[in-house]
């Protein structure tokens, strides 16, 4: 039977004021619970997974230390995706251009054996890291996190009306993206 948001929501709190009063076993349950899906946002965001886990690693570290800063009228997800987000984001500012022997592009998806990856795949990973970083974040949270438009502007921390123009832009971009990675 698959929880509903709001018994989430509790578990996630219960946990963090759980971790807060000294049970560091709460930690692991948090760690548990996200890692995997924020380590799919920095990969989409990253197109590299080394970068990937150490953005998911940073942001766990950060996450625990401010932890008491957590406000749990708020959505315990929200909170940590946005780090996930931000923290992506700068590393991809620290990046510098580097030139590989190898076809970074082509980054598996998590779980993945590269053999079994698809052209398909392939091309849309690159278009989509041909995308701004901002226009990225929105596309990722919506179609590889399923957030809805609302769960996007509380992550990203900006109107709900910004997130659909985004998201239509970000849209058309990766259309001529992937039409030019066919043709």
């Amino acid at each position: 039977m698959e929880e509903t948001p709001a018994a989430v929501d509790e578990q996630d709190r219960a946990l963090v004021g759980r971790y807060l009063n000294g049970h560091s076993d709460a930690a692991s349950a948090l760690v548990d619970r996200y890692q995997q899906r924020l380590f799919n946002v920095a990969l989409r965001m990253l197109g590299n997974m080394q970068d990937a886990e150490d953005v998911t690693q940073t942001v766990f570290q950060n996450a625990f230390l401010k932890l008491d800063t957590y406000d749990p009228k708020y959505r315990f997800f929200s909170w940590i995706y946005r780090m996930t987000v931000n923290e992506s984001l700068n590393a991809l500012k620290r990046r510098k251009p580097v030139v590989t022997l190898e076809d970074e592009l082509a980054i598996p998806a998590p779980g993945v054996d590269a053999d079994k990856r698809t052209e398909a795949e392939i091309r849309v990973g690159m278009a989509l890291r041909a995308l701004k970083p901002d226009d990225r974040a929105v596309v990722v949270l919506r179609h590889f996190a399923s957030f809805s438009y609302q769960e996007i502007a509380q992550v990203l921390e900006i109107p709900v009306q910004t997130v659909k123009s985004r998201l239509f832009t970000a849209r058309e971009r990766l259309r001529l993206n992937l039409r030019e990675h066919v043709e």
